[in-house]
């Protein structure tokens, strides 16, 4: 095997685990393990990006923290030994603590969210929705910084249904998780973010 192949070209021949990502060495950039394929999440979040998921997190703070762990990218969350994805925010229950490892959070979590960017919109919409609902993840938000809207899947089955697609003072609100309750607009009440947004 070439030594001089970067670590994605030389997994890319084979079915990658987690045991092979987590022996990878740390190049800076940041990957995930879809169905045994190691995928490089490039381009870096943007600052729009940063600031919804930073908003997100702390107005779910506010209201949930008392039952629930609340954590962001990245940060692994190993579904399977060929499953390994980094959500954007991971929401997980207080009684289902024990999940969470020093390697990561190893097993679904209550809601994984996900905040679409330009470059992984077929990625969040196609093939990390296919997964989490593979693995029981019973409640996805797929988040969108240009529609500024809240997409709410829930897990019936073994398959998502969209249920609601929350936008401007529309209160987001989940009957498995009761202490979510919030305004898209709430989300987006930020001047900077307001400028970012509407900048081409």
């Amino acid at each position: 095997m070439d030594k001089k192949k970067r670590p994605e070209d030389r997994v890319g021949e084979q079915q990658v685990t987690y045991d092979i990502y987590a022996a990878m060495p740390d190049d800076g950039l940041r990957y995930e393990v879809l169905d045994g394929s190691l995928e490089l999440m490039l381009p870096g979040p943007n600052t729009p990006h940063q600031i919804l998921s930073f908003n997100l997190q702390s107005t779910l703070a506010s209201s949930c923290k008392a039952e629930y762990l609340i954590l962001s990218a990245p940060l692994d969350v190993i579904l399977s030994p060929t499953n390994v994805v980094q959500p954007d925010l991971i929401f997980i229950g207080l009684q289902r603590v024990e999940i969470v490892t020093k390697r990561g959070i190893e097993g679904p979590p209550d809601l994984v969210v996900e905040i679409l960017s330009p470059g992984s919109r077929h990625r969040d919409r196609v093939r990390k929705q296919r997964i989490y609902e593979r693995h029981g993840v019973p409640e996805y938000w797929i988040l969108d910084p240009v529609a500024q809207t809240v997409e709410q899947h829930l897990l019936s089955g073994e398959r998502y249904e969209l249920t609601c697609v929350y936008e401007g003072e529309d209160t987001v609100t989940s009957d498995r998780l009761p202490c979510v309750s919030f305004t898209v607009a709430g989300l987006f009440d930020d001047p900077t973010l307001q400028r970012l947004l509407s900048s081409n």
